[in-house]
């Protein structure tokens, strides 16, 4: 699997790369999985944000956000793939990556997510464990899972 990882803070986006990171994140979210809410949460000004190409198309895409944004934590959020790179390793890729870009920018401390239940024993492949109840977001079941100081 050959891509381009590219990783940069919301100012140092394109145009270009903006519209197709809202575009994928519109795509899966809000069309696919049926979730209306508004994406653009003004927490994406203050966030790295990571994308995957493949021959100039997003592929897919993680947010990486500082601790006492979302969680008091350093996180990361909006995890997505493309319909076409299903299946094809970008999932586990992105994951893995975005936890190295995590580290790289805030040093070695737990890392917290808000994932979708049935992606549990997924996120648990990267040491994360489930750190509260399930709760609905979305009409979509959720769970907080936290991965401890450096398992990677």
């Amino acid at each position: 699997m050959e891509y381009t990882e590219i990783c940069k803070p919301f100012d140092s986006l394109t145009v270009k790369e903006l519209y197709a990171i809202l575009r994928l994140r519109s795509e899966i979210f809000v069309v696919e999985q049926q979730c209306v809410f508004l994406d653009a949460d003004n927490k994406d000004m203050s966030c790295q944000h990571l994308m995957l190409y493949q021959n100039k198309e997003l592929m897919a895409y993680a947010r990486i956000v500082p601790a006492g944004l979302s969680f008091t934590e350093p996180s990361i959020g909006r995890i997505v793939s493309s319909p076409a790179a299903r299946g094809k390793g970008f999932g586990k890729q992105l994951v893995f990556l975005a936890i190295s870009n995590c580290l790289r920018l805030y040093g070695n401390k737990p890392i917290k997510i808000g994932a979708q239940l049935y992606l549990k024993s997924f996120y648990e492949s990267f040491g994360f464990i489930v750190t509260g109840e399930e709760y609905l977001e979305d009409d979509i079941i959720h769970i907080d899972m936290i991965r401890p100081i450096s398992k990677l």
